[in-house]
């Protein structure tokens, strides 16, 4: 008798604990309603329910907690829509909180009932409220991006692309890919670049990067972010897509021209030189670039003197092609030298020599008007110093030097 009153006792115990979280929920629910809603209240409420074993795995808790952040929502629009300043922390505070409450206690909704029987409760009530409220995620994200709180701002667009997926909305306007979703793909894209991410960044990016949507863009970030990540395959692959997608746009070919060259893939880099030089036959910065190539990567001394005299015919003022045509000669006649020194038979030697001066002798008009241009350029000076010196050129050595010590 006293084991079946102890039993009959603990069941009371655990009916009446139940009861009081169901209580506790809906007084959550009351308490969040009307002009003098207690949210504070609510919110602690609900808490205790949500973390309560009687009530935690109960669909209408969850559902309860995402209503009290619905209803903090729309009593702060509601002031928007009478033309009142909203708290728009607050606002959009609660409706970034609506969505994880509300997928937990669509879950739990679908579970069968103890009959068997699947009988949602709440998921109508659900899907009327993520939809009424979703282009306010979008709202959400143009606010903080323009506060430059970027990390809040793909928060809110991620939340309206994943409403728009949701399964229980498939079929329906709110699962539309239309031009509203699309522009919010491309922003939580361009938000997720400024978080300095780049794992991040390439996920949201290559889910943009196949809709019809500032697609030039969207390639021309995923190129950066690979990069940025050190992903060289991934960074050249979507260069070469992006020139494909985009043939008109300079920027797939001068960078992987760019990356052609700093890898050291010479034979590519001039293939694509040779491109674009057919494109843009005026643009005296390509050659330059094939003189770079010929120069630094073949040590083909020849070719690189013909593309940087080419660079210079269409930009005769550029300090740049100027000092790097007259380095070409700079560094022959320095190697001249240097293989002059190894030679014992005294005419041979000067016979070396001489030429390593007229080498030095052709380098130096380059390296003058390189100097004039850019006065300041220490690397023209450097070069200026050697010429002088190995031409016995005192005057002009002690004055280049006199500038470089100022």
């Amino acid at each position: 008798m006293k084991r079946l009153l102890l039993t009959v006792a603990l069941c009371v115990a655990a009916s009446s604990a139940s009861f009081a979280q169901k209580k506790a929920v809906k007084e959550a629910q009351g308490i969040a309603k009307g002009d003098k809603a207690d949210f504070t209240e609510a919110r602690a409420l609900i808490k205790g329910a949500m973390e309560n074993p009687e009530s935690k795995d109960d669909a209408q808790t969850w559902y309860v907690a995402g209503f009290i952040e619905d209803q903090q929502f729309s009593a702060e629009r509601t002031k928007q829509i009478l033309g009142q300043q909203p708290n728009e922390p607050v606002m959009y505070d609660a409706l970034i909180a609506i969505l994880p409450y509300f997928k937990k206690a669509y879950e739990l909704d679908q579970l069968p009932n103890e009959k068997g029987k699947i009988k949602p409760k709440y998921t109508k009530d659900i899907k009327s409220i993520l939809s009424a409220d979703h282009v306010y995620y979008f709202n959400g994200g143009a606010y903080y991006f323009d506060q430059k709180d970027y990390k809040k701002a793909y928060d809110f667009f991620n939340q309206y692309l994943e409403i728009s997926e949701l399964p229980m909305f498939e079929g329906t306007q709110t699962a539309e890919k239309d031009s509203t979703f699309m522009t919010v793909q491309f922003y939580a894209a361009v938000a997720a670049t400024q978080l300095g991410d780049s794992p991040t960044a390439i996920k949201a990016l290559s889910r943009a990067k196949d809709t019809d949507f500032r697609q030039n863009d969207v390639y021309q970030y995923l190129a950066y972010e690979y990069q940025q990540a050190g992903d060289s395959v991934n960074h050249i692959k979507t260069l070469e897509e992006g020139l494909v997608k985009f043939p008109n746009e300079d920027f797939y070919l001068m960078s992987l021209i760019d990356t052609y060259v700093r890898s050291g893939q010479n034979e590519k880099a001039i293939e694509n030189l040779t491109t674009a030089i057919a494109k843009n036959p005026e643009n005296g910065q390509l050659y330059h670039v094939m003189g770079i190539v010929y120069e630094t990567g073949l040590k083909d001394y020849a070719k690189a003197e013909e593309f940087f005299k080419k660079a210079l015919e269409i930009n005769p003022e550029s300090a740049e092609s100027l000092s790097s045509l007259g380095r070409v000669y700079y560094n022959q006649g320095v190697n001249k030298q240097g293989e002059a020194n190894m030679i014992n038979d005294s005419k041979k030697y000067q016979e070396e020599l001489a030429v390593a001066k007229d080498l030095f002798k052709k380098a130096l008009p380059y390296f003058q008007k390189a100097h004039e241009l850019k006065p300041d350029e220490s690397e023209y000076m450097i070069a200026l110093r050697g010429i002088y010196y190995n031409l016995n050129m005192g005057p002009e050595l002690e004055a280049i030097e006199a500038e470089m010590n100022k």
